[in-house]
């Protein structure tokens, strides 16, 4: 017999890597997606249209009755709840809808499967940030690492994390965390630094915008790629016993050495001038291209991240197999074949 999973947050970058990989894993997959007066389900169009295994119901982790009655009614084997406000800048202007989503959203489905009594059919994944982790004072971080979360996001990703270990040890259900660092591709959303560098150089390039405006350029990041992180968030919850795992890549980058690779790969030359605030890149006709704003920059700044996946590799036998210039790459060239064919 198939195996089913639910997929809350399934229409988001991670969500929609995660239905094509258990799909191709022979799973039943039923993709959960907030009701949206827009469409929002452009990254997974097409598993929909081709896939008689994958299923969209309409639900939202806000809400208690709707979780509790699809998770009765599915009866599925893994959940993976990917569901979440998932920008940090904008959780400090939306801290109550934050806490509400990704802490509350949690315990809401943990809960779901207390009470409907399935806590031994099924296993539980949530989905942790290296966030929780914020102002670190260890050169890199472990499962071992004590949590410092430096944002209204990461405080409510650091409750679902405990109360997913709680619920593990009161009620014995299969429910694990997995501790994710940074992860792009070319389905990140805009509004993300990333993905905002990639989209924004192709369109200087092409002569579609004259500027990029940034925050912190100093801020270094451990950067994997999504489709490995989702491998891991599978292999989490095929294991004998539940626990938690850090997912990294190991290596960190600066947002301006992300700048710099994206230039390279692009073919484009620029140079470097001023510290901080005040740094500038300029291309090789002398025209200031990419300027910071004191507006980007968080209340709260978390200087670097640096994941330590040994845990991860030794038990779940998990690499990632995708580098950071692959990874770039790969989201330059999607973001030159979009602006090409939009044109702005």
């Amino acid at each position: 017999m198939k195996k089913k999973a639910i997929i809350f947050g399934v229409t988001g970058q991670d969500g929609s890597y995660l239905a094509e990989f258990l799909l191709n894993k022979n799973y039943i997959v039923h993709g959960i997606k907030r009701k949206s007066s827009s469409y929002n389900t452009s990254r997974i169009d097409h598993i929909f249209s081709t896939n008689k295994n994958f299923y969209l119901h309409y639900g939202d982790v806000t809400d208690s009755s709707l979780v509790n009655n699809l998770i009765k009614l599915i009866k599925p084997n893994e959940i993976y709840n990917l569901a979440a406000q998932s920008h940090v800048a904008v959780s400090f202007k939306m801290p109550e809808y934050t806490t509400n989503a990704n802490a509350l959203g949690c315990l809401r489905i943990l809960e779901a499967i207390r009470s409907s009594k399935l806590n031994q059919a099924i296993k539980f994944y949530q989905a942790g940030t290296s966030e929780m982790f914020g102002k670190v004072v260890e050169g890199s971080q472990s499962e071992k690492t004590s949590f410092y979360p430096r944002s209204p996001y990461g405080v409510a990703k650091l409750f679902a994390h405990w109360i997913t270990i709680n619920y593990r040890e009161s009620y014995n259900i299969f429910a694990c965390n997995g501790i994710l660092f940074n992860h792009e591709s070319p389905r990140r959303g805009e509004t993300f630094v990333t993905r905002k560098i990639t989209m924004g150089l192709t369109k200087i390039k092409l002569g579609l915008q004259k500027k990029l405006i940034l925050g912190n350029l100093d801020a270094k990041r451990d950067w994997g790629h999504a489709k490995d992180y989702v491998e891991a968030q599978w292999l989490i919850l095929q294991q004998k016993k539940p626990d938690d795992y850090v997912i990294a890549t190991g290596k960190n980058y600066s947002v301006k050495q992300f700048i710099s690779m994206c230039a390279n790969i692009l073919k484009m030359k620029i140079k470097w001038k001023g510290t901080g605030i005040k740094s500038r890149a300029y291309d090789d006709k002398g025209n200031c291209i990419i300027t910071c704003d004191k507006k980007y920059f968080r209340p709260a700044e978390v200087d670097k991240l640096l994941g330590n996946s040994s845990k991860a590799k030794r038990k779940l036998n998990w690499n990632p197999k995708i580098g950071f210039r692959q990874l770039v790459k790969e989201m330059i060239e999607e973001d030159l074949k979009l602006a090409k064919r939009t044109g702005e």
